[in-house]
């Protein structure tokens, strides 16, 4: 049985880069057989944070939130795909994450991150590491940074030269570890139901 995995991606910029590595991580997840979806945040397009999700009384949320809810819930796991904008997280992906909360719960989160420079997003990931935890995720301990991104993935987000070799070589056990916490967590909530 596939797993169903949301991959999310959060920078607003005219010239994203990052859209590489979020096609890379779709591409490379849907080989091994999961059931992935991209999740913009750009197309989204949600508004600054004001009411969360759960804050609207049942049946009134806007379309594009309860829609996107839905898809959380349904979600077995998470990639979050990061750039890193002054040694810190996109605001992007933050608001649309900052949305919703017990909708991520009792579910794994991996992290993606990436850079013009050569240190690969590292901050962001780590910033993101935190959060997401705070979030009730499990942030599984593989991670996969890249950088300079523009000399790793071409623009159909395919690896090129040794970084994008590198990539290519890291992503296997990413996934594996991915789809180990993946099929934990949903046994365990097979088995047992939420403590609340």
């Amino acid at each position: 049985m596939s797993n169903r995995i949301l991959v999310f991606y959060g920078s607003y910029r005219s010239d994203r880069m990052g859209i590489r590595l979020a096609d890379f991580v779709v591409k490379r997840l849907r080989t091994r057989g999961d059931d992935v979806e991209l999740i913009d945040a750009k197309a989204i397009n949600l508004p600054m944070l004001d009411r969360m999700y759960k804050e609207y009384p049942k049946g009134k949320a806007p379309a594009a939130l309860e829609e996107l809810a839905n898809k959380i819930r349904s979600a077995d796991g998470f990639v979050f795909v990061t750039g890193e904008y002054n040694w810190g997280i996109q605001p992007g992906l933050k608001n649309l994450t900052d949305h919703f909360l017990e909708e991520w719960f009792w579910r794994p989160a991996a992290i993606v991150s990436y850079s013009a420079g050569r240190l690969s997003g590292a901050r962001a990931a780590t910033a993101w590491h935190g959060t997401l935890s705070e979030m009730g995720m499990v942030v599984i301990s593989s991670t996969i940074g890249v950088g300079p991104i523009g000399h790793t993935l071409s623009t159909e987000g395919e690896p090129i030269g040794d970084a994008g070799k590198a990539v290519e070589a890291a992503f296997p056990r990413f996934a594996d570890d991915l789809a180990w916490w993946v099929e934990a967590a949903k046994a365990q909530r097979e088995r047992k139901a939420p403590p609340y």
